[in-house]
Order: structure tokens, then sequence, then C-alpha cells
């Protein structure tokens, strides 16, 4: 191909690319939400970190949509989130005023086939993915045991405050099993800031939070001497393997702590299924979601809108604060992360599947 064919590429690449761009601009301007008020709503209580998340979104889509829309952040806990997405699923607005929040713990259920599950992501329409990170906490007299490694541990009864195995919960209780660890799971509580109260009041005695939440409640407690981190689940590098947390760099990641306690193994079946769904949970955690019913040129108006509030010059500070490092992605970006978040192979499912069967007595047939 001659350098006159290459360049004719390249122009005819640059117009499509303008003509795209064009159109979403000439989309998004023809949606007005003026006057209207926008229902953020997420399927926890207002303890957690998916609040902490939406409500940190909520005011920057207020400033970025058009029209300036009231963006009210609203809260339907129940069934480990499974409630909230159900109602979701059955609800048809498509002017815009409806965006839902999805989590690890809501696609979960969906993963394993949970026969509460009432909803289809595909009817779904994507608009944002967040990547979060977790991190693992203990007391000070518990941190103390542990050396790089988790040996010590072995012989502690370790109470932790779990939302329910098919949740987001699934990472940590399979983290903690890979690890040795003797962990009793309190189900039931309606988000993990209910978890973090229980640790706080002495009620459990190790817990996890996402960055967001950790980073607002946990630090505090770090800062007073109540609690101390011990390793977080890591994050993803462009090849796919686990690697430290861009947040907390100097904490170890979950896979460097297998490595170092005796039990525990980073390759065969477990770990395949514990990277599935650390996967699903983690690097693709929260989505943004439009009902089904809503128009293209409401999808682009929200692509557009927080395309705009990545693009604010005080964006970078603000996230890394409230949400830490982590990518925040639409369009295309958006889809890829939905399409790895809510599939899962059948090997690690299976795996999954026995597993909290046997641990929890929870079966999904």
């Amino acid at each position: 191909m001659n350098k006159k064919t290459n360049s004719a590429r390249s122009i005819a690449c640059g117009i499509l690319a303008g003509v795209s761009a064009l159109a979403m601009g000439t989309a998004a301007s023809a949606v007005d939400l003026a006057g209207k008020t926008v229902e953020f709503v997420i399927p926890f209580s207002e303890s957690g970190g998916s609040a902490r998340w939406a409500n940190f979104f909520a005011p920057l889509l207020n400033e970025a949509l058009p029209g300036a829309p009231t963006v009210v952040v609203k809260y339907r806990p129940g069934a480990g989130s499974t409630a909230g997405a159900n109602w979701f699923q059955e609800q048809t607005t498509a002017d815009g005023t409806l965006l839902f929040g999805s989590s690890g713990s809501t696609q979960f259920p969906y993963l394993l086939g949970d026969p509460r599950v009432r909803y289809e992501y595909k009817d779904w329409q994507v608009v944002l993915a967040s990547g979060t990170g977790g991190v693992i906490y203990l007391p000070p007299d518990l941190a103390a045991k542990v050396n790089g490694n988790f040996d010590g541990l072995a012989d502690e009864f370790l109470l932790y405050g779990s939302q329910g195995a098919t949740t987001l919960d699934l990472v940590p209780l399979l983290a903690f099993k890979l690890l040795g660890l003797n962990v009793d799971p309190v189900f039931g509580i309606e988000g993990r800031g209910d978890g973090r109260l229980m640790f706080e009041r002495g009620e459990a005695n190790i817990d996890y939070q996402t960055s967001s939440a950790y980073l607002k409640s946990v630090v505090p407690m770090v800062e007073a001497g109540l609690a101390v981190p011990v390793f977080t689940f890591g994050a993803l590098d462009d090849d796919g393997n686990i690697v430290r947390d861009p947040t907390f760099p100097d904490l170890p990641s979950f896979k460097e702590v297998c490595e170092a306690t005796a039990v525990c193994e980073t390759s065969g079946v477990a770990w395949d299924a514990y990277k599935a769904f650390f996967i699903a949970g983690f690097p693709a955690q929260k989505m943004v979601f439009l009902p089904g019913a809503a128009s293209q040129d409401v999808v682009d108006t929200y692509t557009k809108a927080f395309q705009d509030v990545k693009a604010r010059p005080d964006f970078a500070e603000k996230s890394e604060v409230t949400l830490g490092v982590y990518p925040q992605l639409t369009g295309a970006g958006a889809q890829k992360a939905f399409d790895q978040a809510t599939s899962v192979t059948p090997e690690a499912k299976q795996y999954v599947t026995d597993w909290l069967k046997e641990a929890y007595g929870v079966s999904l047939e």
C-alpha cells in the first residue's frame, strides 16, 4: 500500500470520527432535562461504597447533563441487591430520568444463576463502568500475627459481617477459604457499611470495604489505631495479571499474600475461580445503566455527560480522593467492561456453586 493510499485512508478515518462525534453531540443536544429530576437508584443502603460512588457522580451529572436536572440518589436495599435489580428490570422509563447503579453484589447472583434473579443485564444499556478495589483489615492484635502471610491466623476464630454468600462478599469469602482461615460469616447485613459498623462495635473481627468506603470510613479507624489493613484484592495490568492496587501501592495484593501462605496456591481450579469472580467484582465492579426502553438519544446524552465529567480539570483530584485511582469507562470501553463483568467460564461457575453448597448450604438449583 503506497503513501497516498495511507493518507487517503487516514483522512477518511478522521472524517468518520468527526461525523461520529458530531452525531453524538447532536443526539445529546436533542435531549433536554431542564426542570426534571433524575433518580439514580442503587440497590443498597446509604452507608456503603455504592452510596459513596453514586453520591460522588450525582452532582457532577447535574452540571454535565443538558438542562441541569436535579440528580438524586435513591436506595432500594434488600436480598443482597437482587430486590433492587428485579425492580429495575420492570421499569420502562424512557426519558432519561432513571438510572440504576449495579455492583458486583448484583452481578454475582446473575452469574451463578441464583433463583432470586429476575433481571437480565442484556436488557439494560450501560453508560459508565467503574473499576474499584477492596481492602481487608483486622484489629491490631490479630494484624500483629500477620507477617506477610496468614499462617499465624490458622487457629483463630474470625467473625465477618456478610450481605450473603452470592453477593460481592463471595470474593473475600473465597479468599478466606484459599488462605485456610476459620471465618464464620454472619449473613443478612444490608450493605458493606453495616459490616464496618459490626467491626467498630466488636461484633466482627475481620472486614473488607471497597476503596471509596475504606478511604472515607476506615482510614480514620486506622489512624486512631483501631484497625490495620493487611491486603487488597489487587488490580489487573494490561496483560490480565493481578498486581498491586494503584490506590494502595504499599499494601500487598491478595496474590502476594496467597503466595506467602503455606496452604494457599495461585494455580488450579480454585485460583481460577477466585480470579474470575475477582475480575467480575472489582476491575469492572460498578456500572451505571439506563432502562432498555431509553432511546439512543438518551444513551448518547448520558455517554457524553459522563465523558464531560471525566474531562473536567478537577476530576482526577476529586475522583482520587473519593473513589481511588481506577478507570471510569464510557462508550466502547464501558461495553467491554460490561461483557467481562457479566460472563464467567463454566468451570469457574461449577467450582463456586459446589463450594457454596458445601460450605454454606447455598443451593442455586
